[in-house]
């Protein structure tokens, strides 16, 4: 469903990446209070609305930036929508610890962050390197190729690219392959597929596939262009509708409900997301499932190669959650009642310990981050995962154990909390 909610004007201005040099300020809930089971829940809904700003206004900036690209497509142009979309990851990677244990999140954030995806859904690709989901009717659909397409023997009509239209297309003949909406089908439209296998290079997409007349290549270019506008209205859309979930001071949204339950549940809730999306889809899904399997299909942002930037700003989310902090886009600081704090008044050595993995979990995903953006043999991380190299394994799995490790100690806080039987989430793997 489209969300349809439109707040007022952000205020905020966008910075392309997250600073660290800049003032702190306090958050909505102040940092001088002390740290209860309430006022650490109410903080924690503080942060899910500061996080899922910055994304709504980091989508805001794509938005205007692909719009450009629309209507003047240049060089400049494309490469200024692909800053625009690589900012926008930071923040909403750092939001994606609120999935877990907030239904709400869950049941929406697939139309926003679905992967992997069989991008012949959408578009055009090179059909002799063109692994897709075994079984799945709509893989080489090509929408915008196309005024109808038939699924799994539904014909549908996709003359109008509206933005409604697309959302009714996820999943279509029951593949979850099929993703026609979010982040990583933006992605495709502005960097395409990448034909680089487990070798350096990410998608080459020529900006003259949004070329107007005699000047477009690989056919349909104006559709083109009407998807990507289609899609990423969409996009603003549904950060809009999920930052009025999380407002302050509203009566009838999520975190009114999250604020009126036991603070028990909201706790709960806390833990279970840091350490579900630390075991098992971090260091399940997202890297021991692409690392076993030697899949660059499996990888996250595969058609940019900006993957070890998604995983690096998923830990740095869960460790927001637990210290309480989040550094926002324009560099102001977000902090307040945290669990660490609450977790110190009983066990500081636990606490201690848990930061302490915090912080190497960080670590491990900063050394991931730092070979791929190296100047000199970067890595990124579909080489990494290619067979045969030790050196990115012991990468992966170095990020991996950590997150293991961590998770252990946060399953600790949650008894040290009262809160038993925690059971994060671990995708059903075995670590």
């Amino acid at each position: 469903m489209i969300a349809m909610f439109r707040p007022a004007p952000l205020a905020l201005t966008i910075a392309a990446v997250l600073s660290t040099g800049c003032a702190s300020t306090q958050s909505e809930s102040a940092a001088s209070q002390p740290a209860t089971k309430a006022t650490v829940v109410e903080h924690y809904a503080s942060l899910a609305h500061a996080g899922y700003e910055d994304a709504l206004i980091t989508a805001k900036t794509l938005d205007e930036a692909t719009d450009r690209l629309i209507a003047n497509p240049t060089a400049a142009n494309l490469q200024a929508a692909k800053e625009a979309w690589l900012a926008a990851r930071v923040p909403y990677q750092q939001t994606e610890v609120f999935r877990f244990g907030n239904a709400i999140v869950d049941d929406w954030e697939g139309q926003l962050n679905a992967w992997p995806l069989d991008e012949g859904l959408i578009d055009y690709v090179q059909a002799d390197d063109y692994q897709y989901e075994l079984g799945n009717a709509g893989a080489t659909a090509n929408i915008i190729g196309s005024t109808s397409v038939n699924v799994g023997g539904e014909t549908l009509d996709v003359k109008n690219l509206t933005p409604e239209l697309l959302a009714n297309l996820n999943e279509i003949g029951g593949s979850e392959a099929n993703v026609a909406t979010g982040y990583h089908a933006i992605e495709f439209l502005l960097w395409g597929q990448d034909l680089h296998g487990f070798e350096a290079g990410s998608g080459e997409r020529p900006v003259s596939d949004y070329a107007k007349g005699a000047d477009c290549t690989n056919g349909n270019c104006g559709r083109r262009g009407e998807y990507l506008d289609a899609v990423t209205d969409l996009l603003v859309s549904d950060l809009e509708w999920m930052v009025a979930q999380w407002a302050p001071e509203a009566s009838d949204n999520y975190r009114s409900q999250l604020m009126a339950a036991d603070a028990n549940e909201g706790v709960q809730k806390m833990l279970f997301g840091m350490g579900s999306l630390s075991l098992g889809e971090l260091a399940g899904e997202r890297m021991k499932v692409a690392l076993e399997a030697n899949s660059y299909e499996d990888e996250h942002d595969c058609f940019s190669d900006n993957t070890h930037n998604s995983h690096y700003y998923n830990g740095q989310g869960i460790q927001n959650v637990y210290t309480g902090n989040y550094r926002r886009v324009d560099g102001s600081l977000v902090s307040g009642p945290s669990l660490s704090a609450l977790v110190a008044q009983t066990n500081p050595e636990l606490d201690a310990r848990l930061n302490a993995q915090l912080e190497a979990s960080m670590e491990a995903l900063g050394v991931m981050k730092a070979k791929a953006e190296s100047n000199q043999n970067p890595m990124p991380f579909d080489m990494m995962i290619a067979p045969g190299n030790a050196k990115g394994a012991s990468i992966v799995n170095g990020a991996i154990m950590a997150l293991v490790e961590q998770t252990g100690s946060i399953e600790q806080a949650a008894r040290q909390l009262g809160l038993e039987a925690l059971s994060p989430d671990d995708a059903g793997h075995a670590f």
